[in-house]
């Protein structure tokens, strides 16, 4: 004889599987609504959504946006010393240093170029985070050589920073008391054209990424995002439908990203990157070579320098061969201010990491020209 109760019907009629989903049909939302029931649901869903997006937002404003904002809203552009005079006759000549694209700070790349201190006292521009104002800039080193007694400036810039070394040339050249004597570009792209279609689509991307999103020229993980996305080739493995992920290339790529791009004091701010990618979409460039190469009553043309990779191929920036042209155009001819040298064993504007070579071609071939300009400007034969 069993020892178990016997069920009584009803309690097995309660685990029945259709009474169950009924119960549960019951219990759910908007059951007992008669009148636009499914509309009433959608609208809810709808609700629900948006609340989530919200709590989102305000997630991503609180702890990406807001704190990077007031970060940006303090910085300022800066004019910081690098090094003296190699000979004390020169203190009447600055020479400036301007970097380029995703940079701030140029004084890593003009230490990188100590042979600069044979032309005068050597500074650096660090850009302000919050955007470019290329008369700020210019009025500041004005300032900086009125205080310090300096009469000449020689500007050097690096990729993009070519671009705003001409503008801000033309500046101290037609509103200042300041003699320009040269500006020296280092594989700088002149307009929009020069710069290679690869780097040009990644430039336009993340400008539209800014024009849409609210808090986007602030925003640390779109920045992370538009980094990667850049550097996806790294650890990529193309093969199948989706492509395989090689890890440690991940973690090194994104260890390297988040120090070099996201948390360090040199690293441009979204809304930076996109004020030098404009200059270069603006192509004023042209327009600046042409106002420096003007005769002008009371001061001498400056004179201009490109440095390039002599294999063009080695830029996989910009179109150096491309920019070459134009300064033929514009500052080239018989009586011309413009001179071109081609290292060997350069890439696209990095004398960081081929300070030999970038070193040996300013001291042999740029010093000698620059400086028949500077003794011009001085008056010497």
């Amino acid at each position: 004889m069993s020892s178990f109760p016997e069920r009584h019907p009803s309690t097995v009629a309660d685990f029945d599987d259709a009474r169950r989903r009924e119960r549960l049909r019951e219990t759910r939302l908007g059951h007992g609504w008669r009148r636009l029931r499914r509309t009433r649901l959608v609208v809810l869903r709808i609700i629900g959504v948006l609340l989530v997006a919200l709590i989102v937002f305000g997630q991503y404003w609180t702890h990406d946006v807001a704190p990077e904002r007031e970060r940006l809203a303090t910085t300022s552009p800066e004019l910081l010393p690098v090094d003296l005079p190699a000979d004390s006759r020169d203190w009447d000549t600055a020479v400036v240093d301007l970097v380029g694209l995703g940079g701030v700070n140029a004084v890593p790349t003009a230490a990188a170029l100590p042979v600069l201190n044979q032309l005068g006292v050597v500074w650096a521009v660090r850009y302000d985070n919050a955007g470019i104002d290329t008369k700020v800039i210019a009025d500041m080193i004005v300032r900086a050589a009125t205080y310090g007694n300096v009469r000449n400036i020689v500007l050097v810039g690096h990729s993009m920073g070519g671009v705003i070394a001409l503008e801000v040339a033309r500046h101290i050249h037609e509103h200042s008391n300041r003699r320009l004597v040269a500006v020296i570009l280092d594989c700088t792209p002149l307009d929009l054209d020069a710069v290679r279609p690869e780097s040009r689509s990644r430039g336009a991307e993340l400008v539209r990424w800014l024009g849409w999103l609210p808090g986007a020229r602030e925003s640390r993980s779109l920045r992370f995002a538009v980094e990667m996305s850049a550097r996806r080739e790294r650890f990529e493995q193309p093969g199948g439908l989706l492509p395989a992920i090689d890890l440690d290339e991940l973690r090194e790529t994104t260890s390297e990203v988040l120090r070099d791009k996201i948390f360090s004091d040199d690293a441009a701010s979204n809304g930076l990157i996109e004020a030098q990618f404009l200059a270069i979409v603006a192509g004023g460039g042209t327009a600046d070579l042409a106002a420096l190469a003007r005769p002008n009553p009371t001061k001498r043309n400056p004179a201009i320098v490109f440095i390039r990779p002599r294999d063009a191929a080695r830029d996989q920036v910009v179109d150096v061969e491309y920019s070459h042209e134009i300064l033929i155009e514009k500052s080239g001819g018989v009586d011309g201010t413009l001179l071109v040298v081609r290292p060997t064993e350069i890439g696209h504007a990095n004398p960081i990491q081929r300070p030999a070579e970038y070193n040996a071609v300013i001291e042999s071939q740029v010093l000698p020209f620059v400086r028949r300009y500077q003794d011009a400007n001085r008056g010497d034969p």
